[in-house]
């Protein structure tokens, strides 16, 4: 894995993986998706990490593909090989604990697309996002025509489709894209203390309330709850009632220096 093109710390029981191309605004070169997705297996197989924060490095989160090693390469969109060991959606579908993206600049086309691949986004207020795949001429493949109208609703998603214009962090933030907008100095240490509240729960319920939440967006209201009440059979069965009681009395310790704050 080239450090060159990705770097990976691990910390707290989570890892920060940075996109490190900041001359290029971080695009996704071929060599580039090739370490994410090698990172995100090498990290699915590490049961010490309980969380990924994913941002960029310099101003840009990620510019989306390489438009120059496209150009380059007699082989066009087939440089980038979205299969495979280039799959970057397979590798973080395949991922089953939560990613954090840091937003720290533009994310623009395929780098828009990267970041709604994560679980929960937060911006800080030099995000933008941008979908330029109508004023370039290209389809998007990695979701972005599916899952921007769900998240945004489908008519500020077809405007943002059909105009490629940007939307601001705080925009994003007004409707429902980010979690929330954090000052830039701030980004990382609001995305680090959610990764360590993250890895204070239980592991295993986090993994299967993420595939929980991620299965029933993909369903109806109605085959969800049907969904929910079978997995929380067979989920809680394993659960004694000391457990519980445990962890409860950890949560209300929680709560209360949470208020005292």
């Amino acid at each position: 894995m080239s450090e060159e093109h990705l770097l990976i710390e691990k910390a707290d029981a989570y890892a920060v993986l940075t996109l490190n191309r900041p001359e290029a605004r971080n695009a996704l070169s071929p060599a580039l998706l090739a370490d994410l997705c090698q990172a995100f297996a090498d990290l699915r197989g590490d049961a010490a990490v309980r969380a990924v924060i994913l941002t960029g490095a310099g101003t840009a989160f990620c510019a989306g593909l390489d438009l120059k090693a496209l150009s380059a390469s007699p082989e066009g969109m087939g440089a980038f090989d979205i299969h495979g060991g280039h799959d970057i959606v397979g590798a973080m579908e395949a991922f089953d604990r939560p990613i954090i993206i840091g937003v720290n600049g533009v994310a623009a086309t395929g780098g828009f697309e990267l970041a709604l691949m994560g679980d929960i986004l937060i911006a800080s207020s030099n995000a933008r996002f941008a979908d330029t795949h109508c004023r370039v001429g290209l389809a998007p493949g990695w979701g972005l025509s599916q899952k921007l109208a769900r998240i945004i609703g489908p008519s500020r998603a077809r405007e943002a489709h059909f105009t490629g214009n940007f939307i601001s962090a705080e925009q994003a933030a007004d409707w429902g894209l980010v979690s929330r907008v954090v000052a830039p100095e701030e980004l990382l240490d609001e995305c680090r203390r959610v990764a360590s509240d993250i890895a204070s729960c239980v592991p295993q319920t986090v993994k299967v309330y993420k595939k929980m939440v991620n299965d029933g967006l993909n369903t109806s209201l109605a085959a969800g709850l049907v969904m929910e009440r079978n997995v929380m059979g067979y989920v809680n069965a394993a659960v004694s009632g000391d457990a519980i009681a445990d962890r409860r009395a950890g949560v209300q310790s929680r709560g209360k220096a949470q208020k005292a704050d």
